[in-house]
């Protein structure tokens, strides 16, 4: 699943080619993705200029000025593609810009979805609501994280993947950042001392920025919507390398929490 880089870098590359340029045709070519897409959508954006795009967690946002936001979400699969020389059959929303461009949001698995919201009501958007700070933002400092984790025996990766403490993060990234923290993955949240969130917070940003500057990870279906892939992986220091050794001299390791791989190393993450 496309996570917090991955988003963030395909706002990055939607926004070259749509801030500031007037849709000029829309067209939705499936009655649904993971749920059905908004009536009125085409309506309400055929002839609106896009003011400014952005991002919440893994949401990504298109603004327009008409006072509304378009939301999507890229599901397990989704990516857009710009200028594709063909549309293909999973090619469910695409825009046309007054410019000439085409952009269009491409999910084989339809597990992604598109919302349209007044923009002044995005905070009361269901799935905001309940969000945590940005974790490249300025709520996320230790402090927050011991005022969530303060008498919770539950492991910190589990916390960490809780959208209500913290928005965006994902499975690779927190392996990564958890790694980087020098902080074991199945150690109870409410012991991990002060000093560790605080480098927590830094191995959090670092981990992020560096991806989102690689254009992400490539897993699976993902790429930049310029088609690229993203390079990320090839910095992957845990994760999905078990029986690596790791540069501590130790071994990286795996075991399954909540359902999901947890990669780290035995010996440096205490």
């Amino acid at each position: 699943m496309p996570e917090l880089p991955e988003v963030e870098t395909t706002v990055r590359g939607l926004t070259r080619f749509l801030e500031g340029e007037r849709i000029a045709r829309i067209a939705v070519n499936r009655a649904d993705l993971r749920r059905a897409f908004p009536p009125g959508l085409v309506q309400a954006l055929t002839g609106a200029t896009v003011i400014g795009l952005g991002r919440r967690a893994k949401y990504g946002l298109i603004h327009v000025n008409r006072g509304q936001t378009m939301i999507f979400h890229l599901g397990m699969s989704g990516r857009w593609r710009i200028d594709p020389e063909a549309l293909g059959k999973h090619d469910h929303l695409v825009i046309e810009t007054g410019a000439g461009h085409v952009l269009a949001l491409n999910d084989a698995r339809r597990f992604g979805s598109v919302d349209l919201v007044d923009t002044d009501q995005l905070d009361g958007f269901p799935a905001f609501m309940a969000l945590g700070p940005e974790p490249l933002g300025p709520g996320l400092t230790a402090k927050h994280f011991a005022n969530a984790f303060e008498n919770r025996i539950a492991a910190i990766k589990l916390l960490l993947l809780d959208q209500r403490i913290v928005a965006g993060l994902g499975n690779i990234y927190v392996c990564e950042a958890l790694y980087r923290a020098r902080i074991r993955p199945d150690k109870p949240a409410g012991q991990v001392a002060t000093a560790a969130l605080g480098r927590l917070v830094i191995a959090i940003r670092a981990v992020l920025e560096e991806a989102i500057a690689a254009g992400g990870s490539t897993i699976r279906d993902y790429a930049q919507p310029s088609g690229e892939l993203g390079y990320f992986a090839n910095a992957w220091k845990v994760y999905g390398r078990e029986g690596e050794p790791c540069e501590c001299g130790g071994k990286v390791a795996r075991f399954v929490q909540g359902g999901r791989s947890t990669f780290w190393c035995p010996k440096c993450q205490k």
